[in-house]
């Protein structure tokens, strides 16, 4: 049974962590659901008016950081993600790329391909990119190296992050000095709305737990800390190391959604950045309009796009291929953890 929590646990941080197309006219409201998976309608979620990617960059031209949440593997996702890139572009040239899907002990990686000193399977292999580089992230990777723009592994390394979801936050004080200078101060900082919101997410999948998996969960949410947190402090030293430039920062939706996670520590550590969120929100086969009044809290500007298929429908199924997908691997342990 303890075994299939921390399966469970282990899945949902993979879908927090995740885990549009042809966009029309700006200025009218917006009452055409999404036809293919490419597609995204995009509104403001203050008046519900529907934008066009360029007016959406017209009102983003001054922002600091623009986050664009994103559902994991999502062709609507994604093809906006790229449109928004090059439409605040044309706004602003001086343009930094955040990724959460890089982790920043592979920053070298990244800057050796973007300096043309490897190539593109070199790259994926060296950086440990994610399995769906080529077909979501591709794109925005070339228009940076095209117009020679930096690109920031934002993520805190893989490792650990397991270790500190495995063994608990103090993990991070077994690591050497020069490691540890990877990491933020307070580095698992947090806010009441973020905890509930994780808390919610997990016990509602598994229900109650004992005080052994609330020690799990606990140590669970750090490690989604120290992504947030990592995230937010790299996007920061970002601004620092090019100054005027404005960032676009690319995350599941859950660390930017709601203005929680990455983007609450971006405005506790510094307040006087101006951060816009961009979040999607599944638009309801069986529903006439966007469901936006009880959404338009997820972010200043929101995306309606269509579900992606189930998975499984066997839950037997599903649950086998979820133990095989997160197995611990024999040989990785955290120092002091046995196998």
């Amino acid at each position: 049974m303890k075994r299939l929590f921390i399966v469970v646990i282990v899945v949902l941080i993979s879908s927090l962590t995740g885990c549009a197309a042809m966009i029309h006219s700006s200025g009218s409201r917006s009452e055409t659901r999404p036809q293919t998976l490419y597609e995204a309608r995009l509104i403001d979620a203050g008046d519900g008016t529907e934008l066009s990617t360029e007016s959406l960059a017209q009102r983003l031209a001054q922002t600091d950081v623009v986050v664009i949440g994103e559902y994991h593997g999502h062709q609507a996702t994604h093809l906006l993600q790229s449109q928004i890139q090059a439409a605040l572009y044309r706004q602003q040239p001086l343009q930094v790329l955040s990724m959460e899907q890089f982790n920043l002990d592979n920053q070298a990686a990244v800057d050796a391909y973007l300096n043309s000193e490897t190539g593109e399977t070199e790259m994926i292999e060296d950086s440990s990119a994610w399995d769906n580089y080529r077909a979501s992230y591709r794109p925005l990777m070339e228009f940076a190296r095209q117009h020679r723009l930096p690109v920031i592994a934002a993520n805190a390394p893989a490792a650990v992050v397991r270790c500190v979801g495995r063994t608990g936050p103090d993990y991070l004080n077994r690591l050497s000095a020069s490691d540890r200078k990877q990491f933020p101060d307070n580095p698992f900082m947090d806010t009441p709305a973020y905890r509930k919101k994780f808390t919610a997410a997990i016990t509602g999948s598994h229900g109650a737990a004992d005080a052994t998996m609330r020690e799990r969960m606990n140590n669970t949410y750090k490690a989604q800390l120290l992504r947030d947190n990592t995230m937010a402090s790299r996007i920061l030293a970002a601004r620092d190391a090019h100054p005027d430039h404005q960032v676009i920062h690319t995350t599941g939706t859950f660390h930017s959604e709601e203005h929680l996670g990455t983007v609450a520590m971006l405005r506790q550590r510094a307040p006087e950045v101006s951060v816009a969120v961009i979040s999607p929100v599944i638009w309801p086969a069986d529903a006439e309009k966007p469901p936006l009044h009880e959404n338009r809290n997820k972010g200043d500007f929101l995306y309606f796009i269509q579900p992606l298929p189930e998975e499984f429908l066997d839950k037997d199924r599903e649950q086998k291929a979820m133990s095989a997908r997160f197995r611990r691997p024999t040989k990785d342990t955290c120092q002091g953890d046995s196998p």
